[in-house]
């Protein structure tokens, strides 16, 4: 399997966790220490990024079903370093009841391969999605 094939399996896996709402096959793509970094929230680094992911998830799971739809723009790929960017399309209905809202969000991710040959996110920034604008002139 190359590495763009890798890539794309743990990205898939990623959302595969939150559609099935597992939130151990969610945090199992991210490395031990990451930078997290998610619009109106606060940004959190290393072990403490993995305790607040963890718990933000665990609480959205506990109050919605989860719908993820990742569009994938490109992956660069530097040898053991590569980043990616695209879109998720989020849909949560709340499980108390009431009508689905999806919201879209663009995002960044860094992914190293650690000591074992896997890929993991060390850098995840996501903001939510804005429609496109026409520059002057």
């Amino acid at each position: 399997m190359d590495d763009e094939q890798a890539l794309s399996l743990a990205k898939t896996e990623y959302r595969e966790g939150y559609n099935s709402g597992d939130i151990d096959r969610v945090m199992g793509v991210f490395g031990e220490d990451f930078i997290l970094m998610t619009e109106g929230l606060p940004s959190f680094y290393g072990n403490e990024a993995s305790i607040a992911h963890r718990t933000r998830v665990k609480n959205l799971f506990a109050d919605y079903k989860v719908e993820m739809i990742v569009t994938i723009i490109d992956f660069v790929i530097r040898g053991d370093f590569a980043f990616d960017s695209g879109w998720e399309a989020v849909t949560l209905t709340p499980k108390t009841g009431g009508d689905p809202v999806t919201t879209r969000y663009r995002y960044f991710e860094v992914w190293n391969r650690n000591t074992a040959g896997n890929w993991k996110i060390s850098g995840f920034i996501t903001n939510k999605d804005l429609p496109p604008e026409m520059l002057p002139g």
